[in-house]
């Protein structure tokens, strides 16, 4: 490997190559642009185009591309040379200002929910100059949004973006109260860990389900899967190292801070996580991780599954959200300090999150619902679909002595002592433990978003958890500048009062596993929206749209194309799952097991030739029960064929989706239930699927 200093963000068009090559000038604008939100001119851009071409080909670089985020969920990118013909027939490299700002792909083509019809093809993608552009495969990619022609969004990115104006305008409005006129300006930061499985490319070829869904949908369980906790945090194979070791460095020379990396819990499951970026940054850092996850699997023969559930049984992968808001001084303002029962700017940005987090419950479940992601949220270390607050027994008794006006007694720190062996060093303990079940734990200076999918793009619970804060943030703000003749310091313990015994029905510190559980959100009138379908209509709410409207985050528009892509997305991939399944038990179950059942009637036959008096008890008892299973397999085939006919011919979006999902993935249910029970009787050379056991285990 190379130097780690000269290897990291070589490939990346940042700050430090910026000032090198930019007049100071210019230097000065990008950079005033970047930390204040100051726009650029055409003129600056001019020059920042050329330096970031000049660069580019230095790297042997000839094409560019505006590098966005369309609502498919992956990123998108068209290429162009940066050749130029000149008047002597040859030609010279250029790259203006105006294609750096803006370029034209097909806005027809990409999912818009209605925005787009076939033949308004016009789209634009404008450069995001706040994200670094870097080299990927030989192509300069610059980071955009990606609008309409009438300039609705039509990307992941752009709600994401403006969430964080809103966030900063009312997150400044708070601070200025409490008095700090250095900060100029407030963020989030993100680090988002991600959970992902890899298994051998040869066997997982063999699986037309993981080929066309991304996960099985079929596999009776092995004899060993997680149970012994042996893959937690264990030696990593030699072969998955390799793999871990060329994805650190590929990230490197993106820029993008990978971390730690570790085997998870499930068999051939692993994890990766970042350190804190910006917000938007981590965004895009991590849709190239996807990317980079799965190209370089391939360079190693293997295939990584970013699914949510790609094996039934063992855990699934999802994307741990970890999130804060710190300010352009270093401030992180959900640090609690050594004393937070006396820092009144922690509890009230505190209280805020946990205000928000209440009011806008349904839009958080909103925000990670996927066909993926209902097979995960539940169990096995993936919080369930009721969204509360994980705070610890710390913050939670700061808070009911704020609410009943009592004095706090402060926590000592506790040694933790490690059994009396003196070469061992004793510890400070923390004061509140961690809660694994949790979807939205406080976890020390940020809070950790448990509930997105692996798959998933972070932009969507990010934006919707930066605008719902705001909106908190703006209320607080509203009642604080508003407070009369009331000294300062009383108004916001007022104000934290009143949060507290409006929103402490969110806060809860127990199993979120428990079925007790469930019956006391119930009580407190907290959403279970169990399915994807149920959560999705959030987005087009009328205190929802109210909310997007207010901060400029989306118009009324936007959102219902959002609604009407998710509900599209969820019935279009339990349909080719349910189709993937036909195509799976006509072509390989039931040939397999017919053949296999004629292969047992002949054996029987030859035996009673040999020997009349042979037993054939055994070939008997496995023909009647495989023939038994055949035509109940065939038969529920037949149905759920039947049942994704009907559910296509639905118009009604929402409709439709519950349509899917009561008929197509219960029938999908039925037919895997039987299924798996024929792979139990069937020899292994002869089932036409590689195992769950040959897919877990298939890299030594």
């Amino acid at each position: 490997m190379a130097n780690i200093n000269e290897l990291f963000g070589c490939m990346v068009f940042d700050s430090q190559v910026m000032q090198e090559r930019l007049p100071k000038d210019i230097f000065r604008q990008v950079k005033k642009t970047r930390e204040e939100g100051v726009p650029l001119t055409r003129e600056v851009a001019d020059v920042v185009a050329n330096a970031m071409k000049d660069w580019a080909i230095e790297k042997g670089v000839t094409h560019f591309a505006h590098w966005f985020q369309p609502m498919t969920g992956v990123t998108a990118e068209k290429h162009d040379s940066f050749i130029s013909p000149t008047d002597n027939d040859k030609v010279i490299m250029e790259f203006s200002g105006k294609e750096l700002i803006r370029s034209e792909p097909d806005a027809s083509s990409f999912p818009s929910g209605g925005l787009r019809s076939t033949f308004e093809a016009r789209g634009y993608t404008a450069w995001d100059p706040t994200a670094n552009a870097f080299i990927k495969d030989g192509i300069l990619c610059i980071p955009t949004i990606f609008c309409s022609y009438t300039g609705e969004a039509l990307d992941k990115k752009t709600p994401l973006m403006r969430s964080l104006e809103a966030l900063n305008i009312h997150a400044m409005r708070i601070l200025r109260l409490f008095g700090h006129t250095e900060v100029k300006r407030i963020a989030t930061t993100v680090g988002p860990e991600q959970e992902y499985f890899l298994i051998d490319r040869k066997v997982a070829a063999k699986r037309r389900d993981i080929t066309f869904t991304g996960r099985t949908l079929f596999g009776a369980m092995p004899p060993k899967g997680q149970e012994l906790d042996d893959h937690y945090f264990g030696v990593v194979k030699s072969r998955v190292s390799e793999y871990m070791k060329d994805l650190d460095e590929s990230l490197w020379r993106l820029g993008i801070l990978a971390k730690t990396k570790h085997n998870e819990a499930a068999p051939s499951q692993h994890e990766l996580a970042p350190i804190f970026c910006a917000g938007n940054i981590a965004a895009d850092h991590n849709q190239l991780t996807m990317e980079l996850m799965k190209k370089i699997a391939e360079k190693h023969s293997m295939k990584c599954l970013l699914h949510e559930k790609p094996f039934a049984g063992v855990n699934g992968s999802g994307k741990h959200d970890n999130w804060s808001i710190c300010t352009d001084t270093g401030i992180n303002l959900l640090d609690p300090g050594k004393r937070p029962h006396d820092n009144l700017q922690f509890l009230v940005f505190l209280c805020a999150v946990l205000k928000a987090v209440d009011e806008y419950q349904d839009l958080l479940r909103m925000a990670v619902a996927t066909a993926g992601n209902d097979h995960r949220l539940g169990a096995a270390e993936a919080p369930p679909a009721i969204i509360s607050v994980f705070l610890g027994s710390e913050l939670t008794e700061v808070l009911e002595s704020i609410e009943k006006s009592s004095d706090y007694i402060s926590r000592k720190k506790e040694i933790m002592e490690t059994g009396g062996v003196d070469a061992l060093p004793n510890f400070v303990k923390d004061t509140t433990d961690r809660n694994r079940t949790s979807p939205f734990a406080f976890t020390g200076n940020k809070f950790e978003f448990r509930m997105p999918g692996a798959s998933l793009s972070i932009s969507g619970p990010n934006f919707l958890l930066n605008t719902a804060v705001a909106e908190a943030l703006s209320q607080f703000a509203d009642v604080l500048e508003n407070r009369g003749d009331m000294p300062f310091d009383q108004a916001v313990l007022q104000l934290l009062q009143d949060t507290i015994r409006a929103h402490k029905r969110i806060i809860f510190n127990g199993n979120n596993y428990g079925e007790e559980w469930v019956k006391e959100a119930e009580r407190r009138g907290l959403c279970n929206y169990r399915t994807a379908p149920e959560a999705l209509p959030a987005f087009v709410a009328e205190k929802n749209l109210k909310l997007f409207e207010k901060h400029h985050i989306l118009s009324r528009d936007e959102a219902r194309s959002r609604y009407e892509i998710n509900l599209d997305n969820y019935s279009k991939v339990l349909n080719i799952e349910g189709m993937t399944m036909l195509e799976m038990v006509h072509r390989d179950i039931l040939p397999a097991v017919t053949e296999y059942i004629g292969t047992l009637a002949k054996t029987a036959g030859a035996k009673k030739q040999v020997c009349p008096a042979a037993s054939c008890e055994t070939e008997e008892a496995l023909i009647k029960k495989l023939s038994e299973l055949s035509a109940s397999l065939y038969e529920l085939a037949g149905e759920l064929e039947k049942n994704i006919a009907a559910a296509k011919l639905v118009e009604e979006k929402q409709s439709q989706a519950e349509c899917y999902r009561d008929t197509v993935l219960s029938k999908m249910e039925q037919v895997r239930i039987v299924a798996d029970e024929m792979e139990v009787h069937m020899p292994r050379e002869v089932w036409p699927l590689p195992s769950y056991g040959d897919l877990l285990f298939s890299i030594q």
